[in-house]
């Protein structure tokens, strides 16, 4: 039922799909050549072998597109009932025919040539080693051809034959989608494997109905099954158009979601990473430092006399404050560490894998930046300045043990005078 044959627009063929159709096509050549004298047809069958290869092709054509596989199609009616009338061989390579004939129209639809010949060579070495392969195993234990009626030992030969064709047809296409995108999922379509036994189950019909002459039952059933076949592709085509709703939906969710997410992340002031992130951030990163065995520093920075700044220049002054130490702050830190508002005018940072004299150098960074910063430039006679409790500990530190020192040590800073930093490693009597 499935044609390897994606559907425009598509890149050029991989190395890899082009030996993998070269080698069915060599092969299904190979077998061909090799049981072709064992064919039962005559010159005087060329009408019935027309008609199954006119049918195989019509059954292509009224397949629908699909995203994985390109083009899925309802050729198992035919491919079965021609086993079923002619036998494997011949209906081996006529199916096989109608697959290297049917993607060159393509072309007009502006499909490069090179897609087009590694589709229909593909399609053609598959098909066919499917149908002679799964044809010679009926023919073997025990299946009629032609098929008049059906006995259990006949039934149990066609259910064999359509389980043999699901299968080296399901092997096939996963070998295709690996070989074209190795990264691409391949996952059965029970949708599509259902579809495809009952065209199975209603080609043993056509064969019993074709192989007793009863003309008019026969051009009934077609017309039957054309209709079926119809509906099936309108029901199917409306099964992946809601498939791809839901999957839009659910990426437009996802992004929302995220949205949210980052929205959660970030504190709306600043910019700066918001105090549940810094949370997260402290317990994951802590930990790691205690399997490594990395040292880890963390400070909290609180903007001097902030209560005066809002009092004395207005809380619009002290908004746009926090904005540009924000803005400092960020453009201080290193990818690796942290920088997050930790609540009102509180900051926290937090230092991968620095010892202690370097972290508490940057701290002192960070504190001249923000000191010789032109504040005067947001509102006159205005000054701002910044106190840092550093905690540093490189055994087996916790997230409130270092936040509690750092805490500590920040009030050790306000008490000395504000405008510094005041910090020292963790000792074990602290240790949560």
């Amino acid at each position: 039922m499935t044609d390897a044959a994606p559907a425009p627009p598509r890149p050029r063929p991989t190395t890899g799909e082009a030996i993998y159709g070269g080698l069915l096509f060599t092969g299904a050549l190979l077998a061909i050549a090799f049981v072709l004298p064992g064919s039962t047809a005559t010159a005087q069958d060329w009408p019935v072998l027309l008609f199954f290869l006119l049918f195989g092709l019509f059954t292509i054509a009224i397949g629908y597109a699909h995203p994985v596989f390109g083009h899925v199609s309802f050729d198992r009616l035919a491919q079965v009932s021609s086993v079923l009338v002619l036998g494997p061989v011949d209906a081996a390579w006529i199916n096989g025919l109608a697959s290297l004939v049917y993607p060159w129209h393509r072309l007009r639809n502006g499909v490069p040539l090179p897609n087009v010949a590694l589709a229909a060579i593909t399609n053609a070495g598959l098909m066919t080693l499917m149908v002679l392969g799964s044809g010679l195993l009926y023919v073997a234990i025990g299946g009629a051809v032609p098929l008049m009626q059906l006995g259990l030992e006949t039934l149990t030969a066609v259910v064999v034959l359509l389980l043999a064709m699901q299968v080296v047809n399901e092997g096939g296409m996963m070998i295709l989608v690996r070989m074209r995108a190795p990264r691409t999922p391949y996952s059965l379509s029970w949708s599509d494997i259902a579809t495809e036994m009952m065209a199975g189950l209603a080609a043993v019909l056509v064969a019993i109905v074709w192989n007793r002459m009863e003309v008019e039952v026969f051009l009934l059933l077609l017309a039957v099954l054309i209709a079926g076949m119809l509906a099936l592709k309108s029901f199917a085509e409306m099964r992946l158009r809601l498939e791809r709703l839901v999957e839009k939906r659910t990426e437009a969710l996802h992004e929302k979601t995220q949205q949210l997410e980052r929205l959660v992340a970030r504190d709306p002031l600043t910019g700066l990473y918001s105090r549940r992130h810094a949370d997260e951030f402290l317990l994951r990163e802590i930990a790691l430092a205690r399997t490594e065995l990395r040292a880890i520093a963390v400070a909290l920075a609180d903007i001097d006399h902030f209560k005066n700044i809002n009092d004395e220049h207005s809380h619009g002054i002290g908004d746009r404050v926090l904005e540009q130490v924000g803005r400092i702050f960020a453009g201080q830190a290193r990818d690796c560490d942290l920088v997050a508002r930790y609540g009102g005018e509180e900051f926290v940072f937090c230092f991968i894998g620095v010892g202690e004299t370097d972290a508490a150098r940057m701290c002192e960074e960070l504190r001249q930046v923000v000191e010789r910063e032109d504040w005067g430039a947001v509102s006159p006679g205005l000054r701002v300045t910044m106190s840092i409790g550093l905690a540093f500990c490189d055994t087996e530190p916790a997230a409130s043990t270092l936040l509690e020192h750092a805490d500590a040590c920040l009030y050790r800073a306000k008490r000395s005078g504000r405008n510094r930093v005041e910090g020292g490693a963790v000792r074990p009597a602290l240790r949560a």
